[in-house]
């Protein structure tokens, strides 16, 4: 993944991977994000339309989109601000 400015989306390019790496992948990715970022995600692995969204929930993100391409999948994520367990915004 090559640098971009700050206010440009990174993308995460994980078509041709199996299952369980692009799920793994885009976990690490997100859990890597500052709170507020964004992350575009391809992905061609039919399973990843099921494991990249409980990914993106178990790291801390939230999908704002997620569509099909023909055989490509596209999930458009952003990474949310800490939480407490209720899942209110926690006091800062």
């Amino acid at each position: 993944m090559m640098a971009l400015p700050d206010d440009i989306q990174r993308l995460l390019d994980l078509r041709g991977l199996k299952c369980p790496l692009p799920a793994m992948k885009t976990r690490n990715a997100v859990m890597r994000m500052e709170p507020g970022g964004s992350l575009i995600v391809l992905a061609t692995d039919p399973m990843s339309a099921i494991d990249v969204p409980h990914a993106v929930a178990q790291a801390g993100g939230s999908l704002v989109s997620q569509s099909r391409d023909a055989d490509v999948l596209r999930f458009e994520i952003v990474k949310r601000d800490h939480q407490d367990a209720s899942g209110e915004q926690a006091a800062r």
